[in-house]
């Protein structure tokens, strides 16, 4: 059973929701969402399937809100890379100092993908296994472009604020989006990675899953047939490969 707890990072309540076996040691996998992704299953169900699914395997798992997204504090105006990067830095600081730790696998999704292959080169350590699904490493392309989720803008002058219709995004986001050196902090990372992207995504070309599977010395690639970017189709077969890739 997951149970709510809170997460601190520099003033901020961050909500988390742990699941841990009742062992002297396990695994612990950390799943993190996409661009305004959040842990209700009704946003996405992609992630809180999975962690289940660890769960039965008898592997501790974490899923948190980035700020200002679902019940963590914050605007989630004021998202941008760097402070989802501070965010997950402190779950990673709150699952390193659980004494029964053994192991570490840090799952993403799209941005989160982006985010988990970052600090898996900031960490590599520390972090046994890596998973990445359907990385959204297109958005520094895309912000230097100055196009985001079928919005476009002038990247040259980027607005202050920009209107998706449910939610608004600062400038500052965007701004620093055309600099994230993800490739390059990636790099770092030794350990084995899975990575799998919908050959169907309309979202982030599944060219950014094929350049991570480059730069990796030990990963393993897989295009999901039919499947889009939140990786409805097909499912079964990404929680196999998940699944088996982790045990």
């Amino acid at each position: 059973m997951e149970k709510d707890i809170i997460i601190k990072r520099d003033g901020l309540n961050l909500a988390a929701k742990v699941s841990f076996p009742d062992q002297d040691q396990y695994d612990v996998a950390i799943l993190a969402y996409g661009f305004v992704g959040m842990m209700d299953p009704k946003v996405n169900d992609l992630l809180p399937v999975l962690a289940q699914k660890l769960q039965a395997l008898g592997i501790g798992t974490v899923r948190f809100d980035f700020n200002g997204h679902g019940l963590s504090d914050g605007p989630l105006a004021r998202m941008s890379i760097y402070n989802e990067l501070e965010d997950y830095e402190a779950v990673m600081e709150y699952v390193l100092e659980l004494p029964q730790l053994r192991h570490l696998y840090l799952i993403g999704h799209s941005q989160g993908g982006v985010l988990s292959a970052m600090m898996a080169g900031f960490y590599p350590d520390k972090v046994d296994k890596l998973v990445l699904m359907s990385s959204a490493a297109t958005l520094v392309d895309d912000a230097k472009l100055g196009t985001c989720m079928g919005v476009d803008y002038d990247p040259d002058k980027v607005p202050a604020e920009l209107d998706f219709g449910d939610f608004k995004v600062n400038g500052w986001y965007f701004r620093t989006a055309k600099f994230i050196n993800t490739y390059e902090v990636a790099d770092n990372y030794q350990g084995p990675v899975l990575i799998l992207h919908g050959q169907d995504d309309q979202i982030v070309n599944n060219y950014a899953s094929t350049r991570f599977h480059a730069i990796y010395k030990h990963s393993e690639l897989h295009l999901i047939p039919e499947s889009d970017h939140g990786l409805h189709q097909n499912r079964d077969e990404v929680y196999q490969l998940v699944t088996n890739f982790i045990q």
